[in-house]
């Protein structure tokens, strides 16, 4: 004792000596030995404190404080070592500072037990969060066990708590920002979700709730309690909101238990009043308070709930009675006088309803008032907006809101009764059904259904549903009278529904006050009943009956439309009062669109005077109404006739894509409507789908549509119209002539045949089918001529026939066999001369021209009937041009087609019939400047104007054809029009932009890609230029004649540089064809025929090719004795060298001879001067080798070699010329001459070493004569031509030949020649294994099958277009296999060779017959 006492003292003297270290050690020491000392613990941890340990100072006291737990001096060490780590220990502050205050209350020390509270108060508000603050200041509220001992010292709990409040709110709103903030970053948050968890977890993490409740107890300010219920009340609301389902119910019950103690003590709280009217469970609004109502409308007169409650407790469908009213001392009534009329009140529930949108009450209360007005759009509208608002506030609440729910749907379900019938009746049906099965005897949904039955005329299910109804009921009359009136209409009870109709008239006329309405419904319905009872030949005519009913309908409910359908019935069929019928039927119509009867007669009414605009007004209406179409399962008829209707308004409309929808529509209803289709198929044509117009036409005429053959000519009539423009002529031809043999004297179908005829000519011209172009131009002219014996005054009629003149002139050679005779008839038919007379100064063709044409044989001579049917295209123009003058547009035609008449005459260059052919252009020139006046705005106009002035007058040309580019820049006419004009000018530049704007404006425009073969052609770039000429060949029609033209040439130069008969034989097919159509539509085109001349020769066509130049030489010959020009001696002279090859090739010798004899005379020296010298040299050469070998082949060797001596002087020895010579020289068979022979070959093959011909023919010499150093000087150089890959295969097959001649040449027995020529074709197979040829060598020489397949192999794979394989080789390969099949292949090859003949003989001779 004695020694703690001592060190106590030194810790002591130590602390008051600042020696904290020390005195921190000597403690240390004494409570280790001592560990019950109470100051040894207190003086450590002031020690400890002064050297900064804290956490040491905090364990000595916390020691000190166990030892002695009332002792002050431990705990206020605490308080200061606590304050000076400031907010970090404010928790542990406040368990320090409480036990040291009760240590003092313990004390009897008030002063200093109210210092600890204040000190510790005042240290958290200054260091502490909020919350640790109101952790402070529950010291001073009444839970705290000081609040008794320092009550008056302290302040009153209510401002505690205010401050709590006040900090909690701040604190919580703090927390809710950033929490939201957040989260709502996290994926896949969505702010409403996020908003609803952050606020849960803030209405647990603050519970203001509690803080309310205590402050509302402590509180003496009435106002301020108050206040504070209200702000509990809505925490717990909004907590309520947020709670999950399973939590809700006794936050619910809370909720309402303080809502309706508001009500009760009548505190005028919104929330409060606005829970306890809206969580109401009641199936009819006469289970609420009305004293709750109005007191709702005294506390919140301005609240759009109250507004709607004002209105409604004013109205008749309020079950409550009026307020009292209250009097003033003269009596007058106060509350009269405010009460607002109907209307107003009305637009003052109206507002409320706006105002209050998230209100179940209001909208429900004014969907039953829009059902008792009648409004049931607005009715379903408004029940569809409270059925989701119970739904929302029963599932957001946890309340039950069964009741009202069931009242809400019970007013929607009436209102979709009624609302669009029957679209919804399965809706409605649905909500009364889900009502029965929890209240199976509700009257209201038992009537609701039997009325869903009643309109979708079930009316036997509808009985029982109503009769159940009516048993639960029986004072309910509208029940009464829908079961009486579907008994009525049921089956074999008319009687008896008739009656109890009856009895419910005299039940309603008992009434005070009468409903007259229903009334007025029933006295209908009786009416109607008569009416169907009543022999309809005389007593539904008659005033008395049934009339009489429908009027008293009428005059009890002027509103009443079913009443005004049958009087209007009764007018049209009875009454015989159009006018009454319309005016019954449009009121009718008016009153409501449920009255389909009622339209479709109005309908028909206004059809039949015209009225279109108003049909399509009643079937828009009918439409709109969705009555035309029932809900699906529905008894009602659906009606097809509106959307027909719409479908002819909309075709007038030309809106044809919505037509088409609309007579869909209607043929889904009347799948057999004859007019629905024919109207389908004219909007289908009119809309550009022809394919689905000709099926909607050919089903109208597969119907069974019970509709007379005069009324369906019309569906005729335009499925042969879209056959028309789908380019089926014939079906439509045959169709217009069906129509005109029971309609003959219909102008527009006769009109629409003549077009037909016209347009199936041309478009048979554009696919080369000349002569059906000229049949269908005959018969268009026959077709045009019986139609102009009625009618001459028709615009298109003139058109067609020039048209169908223009085909004729197209075509020359098909045109001299139509006989011009019916033209001329129609031409002269009720002309007016004198107007034509005028016409004539354009171009002096009057219409004597035809006539003199036939009359005059001098004339005749002149000119074929192509020009007459040009004339005849003029004057058909000229004939529009008169009967057009009233018409600007056609008018305008009139003068383009004359125009482009005058022009098409012009270009055929036709004289007789005037003068000057310049006249026809300038002609032309005026008519297109005529159109342009009269439509400048045509691009087509100004383009042929810029055709027409081309050559006169160039820079008006240009200007045409610019402005036509203004007006139409994607027109690859015009554009290719301008681009030759600039090629004809020289200008390669502008040229090549035009002609690629045309190309990109129209890739299949084949005259831009024939500029572009032209230019290609002026640069010297003939592969290019052929290429295009061959592209535009491709994508061109037949009509084109300069197309074909500069294809067939370009062809022929390309073939003529190639090295291969075949390549010439396959490319020079399809130019042949092309000039066969060019002679039809040119027949008087020399150069055309001279070059199919040539190009039959190149294909072996000898006779045609002979055929043709003749008649070349025919046609020059007459054009040199009329000119005398050299160009045509050239000319001649070249054909007459061309037509003597050609006989040689047809072994006409003779003619041969003679033929080439005049062209060397036309020729000759004397003459060179007048011929171009490639020309004479070419015409000269081809000339002595013709007669040369003409000579050669009649035995006159003599003379062959004078001709071939002199072509070598023309060739300049060239060495295919000397091959020739040293071949006749050889055949003439004098040694001189064969001396001669060698010495030609030996000269040629010096300067030619690579001539495949002139070295072979050396070697087969070589042979002839065994001579051995010729053969080897020559079989050196066809080693090395074998080796040459350039070498086609035709030379390389000489070669070998020629090779395998010099080696069987070199041995004598015959198996030691056949192993030498085998080795010779191994050889060739090695150097080129690849060709047929070394193959095909080894196949003869050996039995292996082998070669002879690899033969065909390599064969197929060198034919055109790989190689340059002929047929005839082809053949042998496949006949060397002597397998049947092949032979036959042989000969589908190449007929006309023997081998694969043979072959088959060979394969058939061991083997059975086919």
């Amino acid at each position: 004792m004695a020694t703690s006492k001592a060190a106590l003292k030194s810790i002591k003297a130590a602390i008051d000596a600042n020696d904290f270290s020390s005195a921190s050690e000597k403690a240390t020491e004494l409570v280790k030995q001592d560990p019950k000392i109470y100051t040894g613990f207190v003086f450590l941890g002031f020690a400890r404190d002064k050297l900064e340990d804290t956490e040491g100072a905090e364990k000595a006291y916390e020691a000190a404080i166990k030892l002695k737990p009332n002792d002050p001096q431990a705990l206020k060490g605490s308080i200061a070592l606590f304050e000076k780590q400031g907010q970090k220990s404010l928790d542990k502050y406040h368990v320090v500072a409480l036990q040291l205050a009760e240590i003092y209350a313990s004390l009897d020390d008030r002063t200093q037990c109210q210092n600890v509270i204040e000190k510790y108060e005042a240290f958290a508000k200054k260091h502490g969060s909020r919350s640790q603050y109101r952790h402070a200041l529950e010291l001073h509220l009444p839970s705290c066990s000081l609040y008794a001992y320092l009550e008056g010292r302290i302040p009153q709990p209510s401002h505690t708590l205010l401050r709590m409040i006040e900090s909690m709110e701040a604190d919580e709103k703090e927390w809710v920002n950033s929490q939201i903030g957040e989260r709502r970053t996290r994926l896949g948050a969505k702010i409403d979700q996020v908003m609803i968890d952050v606020k849960r977890d803030a209405f647990a993490r603050y519970p203001l709730e509690a803080l309310y409740r205590e402050i509302i107890d402590w509180t003496n300010d009435d106002e301020a309690r108050r206040g504070f219920e209200e702000r509990l009340l809505k925490r717990a609301y909004e907590n309520l909101l947020v709670l999950p389902n399973a939590e809700k119910a006794d936050k619910r019950d809370e909720v309402l238990n303080h809502a309706n103690g508001m009500v009760i003590v009548k505190h005028p709280y919104e929330l409060a009043w606005t829970i306890a009217l809206e969580w109401v469970d009641a199936e009819s609004l006469a289970e609420w308070d009305v004293g709750l109502f109005r007191e709702f409308n005294d506390f919140f007169p301005e609240l759009g709930l109250s507004k709607v409650l004002r209105g409604f407790l004013d109205s008749d469908i309020s079950p409550f009675p009026r307020s009292p009213s209250k009097t003033l001392e003269d009596g007058s009534d106060i509350d009269a006088e405010a009460r607002l009329s109907e209307a107003d009140r009305l637009i003052m529930m109206v507002e409320g309803l706006d105002e209050s949108p998230s209100s179940p009450l209001s909208h429900r209360i004014m969907a039953e008032m829009y059902l008792a007005l009648g409004e049931h759009s607005s009715a379903v509208e408004t029940a569809r907006k409270a059925q989701d608002l119970y739904i929302k506030t029963a599932r957001s609440c946890g309340v039950t809101l069964q009741n009202s729910l069931d009242s809400v749907n019970t007013t929607l379900a009436n209102g979709l009764i009624t609302y669009q019938a029957p679209r919804y009746h399965q809706d409605a049906r649905r909500l009364f059904e889900e009502i029965l099965t929890r209240k199976p005897t509700a009257t209201t949904p038992l009537s609701g259904i039997g009325m869903i039955l009643e309109d979708d005329e079930d009316y036997g299910e509808a009985v029982l549903f109503l009769d159940r109804a009516l048993r639960r009921d029986p004072e309910n009359m509208r029940i009464r009278a829908e079961l009486a009136w579907c008994r009525a209409l049921s089956k074999d009870m008319l009687m008896t529904g008739l009656a109890e109709l009856e009895d419910t008239l005299r039940r309603i006329d008992e009434q005070k006050p009468i409903n007259l309405s229903m009334k007025a419904e029933i006295l209908y319905r009786i009416g109607f009943c008569q009416w169907q009872l009543n022999d309809p030949s005389y007593a539904r005519g008659q005033k008395d009956g049934p009339y009489r009913y429908f009027m008293d309908s009428v005059k009890a409910n002027p509103s009443f439309a079913p009443a005004y359908t049958m009087l209007g019935i009764f007018f049209e069929e009875y009454g015989r009062s159009r006018r009454r019928a319309r005016t019954a039927f449009q009121k009718a119509f008016e009153l409501s669109t449920s009255e389909i009867e009622a339209a479709h007669r109005l309908a028909r009414i206004f059809a039949d005077s015209g009225e279109w605009d108003l049909v399509e007004l009643v079937a828009r209406r009918v439409e709109g109404s969705g009555k035309a179409i029932p809900a699906p399962g529905s008894k009602k008829k659906a009606h097809a006739w509106p959307f027909a209707a719409l479908g002819v308004a909309e075709m007038n409309k030309q809106q044809y894509s919505k037509s088409i929808v609309h007579f869909q529509r209607a043929l889904r209803i009347a799948p057999n409507a004859y007019h629905c289709w024919v109207g389908l198929g004219e909007s289908y044509h009119n809309s550009g789908r022809y394919i689905a117009a000709q099926r909607a036409f050919h089903q109208a005429k597969s119907l069974e549509h019970g509709v007379s053959e005069v009324e369906t000519w019309f569906a005729k009539y335009m499925l042969a119209n879209v056959q028309r423009e789908t380019g089926a002529y014939d079906r439509a031809i045959e169709g217009y002539e069906t129509i005109l043999a029971s309609r003959q004297a219909d102008f527009g179908v006769a009109l629409a045949l003549l077009q037909t005829l016209t347009e199936s000519g041309w478009a048979s011209l554009e696919n080369g089918m000349f002569g059906e172009a000229s049949t269908r131009a005959k018969e268009a002219l026959n077709t045009a001529l019986k139609i102009s014996w009625s009618h001459t005054d028709a615009f298109n009629l003139w058109k067609a026939v020039g048209d169908a003149c223009s085909l004729l002139g197209s075509v020359p050679v098909y045109a001299d066999k139509v006989d011009v005779e019916p033209l001329k008839q129609l031409v002269s038919q009720n002309a007016n001369t004198e107007e034509m007379e005028k016409l004539a100064e354009l171009d002096h063709i009057k219409l004597s021209a035809l006539q003199q044409a036939s009359r005059n044989d001098d004339v005749a001579e002149k000119m074929s009937n192509a020009f007459v049917y040009h004339a005849g295209a003029i004057l058909a123009s000229k004939r529009a041009i008169l009967v057009a003058s009233q018409e600007i547009h056609a008018q305008a035609v009139s003068w383009y087609n004359l125009g482009l008449m005058e022009h098409r005459l012009w270009m055929a260059r036709s004289p007789g019939f005037v003068d000057n052919q310049d006249l026809l252009l300038k002609a032309a020139m005026k008519c297109f400047k005529r159109a342009i006046e009269l439509e400048a705005s045509n691009s087509e106009f100004w383009n042929a104007f810029g055709i027409a002035t081309l050559h006169m007058h160039p820079m008006l040309s240009q200007h045409a054809f610019v402005r036509s580019l203004h007006l139409n820049e994607k027109s690859a006419r015009v554009w290719s029009n301008l681009g030759a004009f600039y090629m004809i000018h020289d200008d390669p530049q502008l040229a090549n932009e035009a002609f690629t704007r045309a190309q990109s404006a129209d890739p299949d425009y084949a005259y831009a890609w024939l500029g572009q073969g032209l230019l290609a052609t002026l640069v010297g770039d003939a592969r290019e230029a052929q290429g295009l000429f061959t592209h535009a060949f491709d994508i061109s029609r037949s009509s084109s004649t300069t197309v074909k033209q500069k294809y067939a040439l370009s062809m022929f130069d390309h073939v003529a540089k190639a090295s291969t008969k075949a390549a010439n034989v396959t490319s020079l097919v399809q130019p042949l064809f092309a000039l066969r159509q060019l002679h039809n539509q040119a027949p008087h085109d020399v150069v055309s025929r001279h070059l199919a001349g040539l190009l039959a020769e190149r294909i072996g066509s000898f006779d045609n090719s002979q055929e043709s130049l003749q008649t070349v030489c025919t046609m020059l010959e007459a054009e040199y004795e009329e000119s005398e020009s050299t160009e045509s001696l050239s000319r001649y002279s070249q054909a007459k060298a061309d037509l003597a090859r050609i006989q040689l090739g047809c072994k006409g010798f003779r003619e041969a001879v003679g033929n080439a004899e005049t062209a060397l005379d036309l020729s000759s020296e004397d003459d060179s001067t007048r011929f171009e010298a490639d020309t004479r040299q070419t015409c000269r050469l081809s000339a002595h080798l013709t007669a040369g070998l003409a000579y050669h082949f009649l035995g006159n060797n003599d003379e062959a070699v004078g001709m071939f001596q002199s072509a070598l002087e023309e060739a300049q020895n060239e060495p295919d010329v000397v091959c020739m010579l040293a071949q006749v020289l050889w055949a003439k068979g004098g040694s001189e001459e064969r001396v001669v022979a060698r010495e030609q070959l030996y000269a040629c093959v010096e300067e030619n070493p690579d001539h495949v011909g002139a070295v072979t023919l050396l070697g087969v010499i070589a042979l002839l004569d065994d001579d051995q150093d010729a053969i080897e000087a020559v079989e050196g150089d066809l080693q090395a031509m074998r080796l040459d890959d350039k070498l086609d295969v035709q030379n390389k097959a000489r070669v070998i030949r020629v090779l395998a001649g010099v080696t069987a040449s070199a041995v004598d027995q015959d198996q030691v020649i056949a192993e030498a020529a085998i080795r010779e074709a191994t050889k060739s197979i090695m150097i080129s294994p690849g060709q047929a040829i070394g193959w095909s060598d080894l196949a003869a020489l050996s039995d292996n099958m082998y070669p002879a397949d690899m033969a065909v192999v390599n064969a197929l794979r060198n034919i055109p277009p790989r190689g340059d394989l002929t047929a005839e080789e082809l053949s042998k390969a496949y006949a060397q296999t002597s397998r049947r099949e092949d032979a036959l292949q042989a000969i589908v090859v190449a007929p006309w060779k023997p081998d694969g003949w043979e072959s088959l003989a060979i394969s058939l001779s061991g083997e059975p017959p086919f």
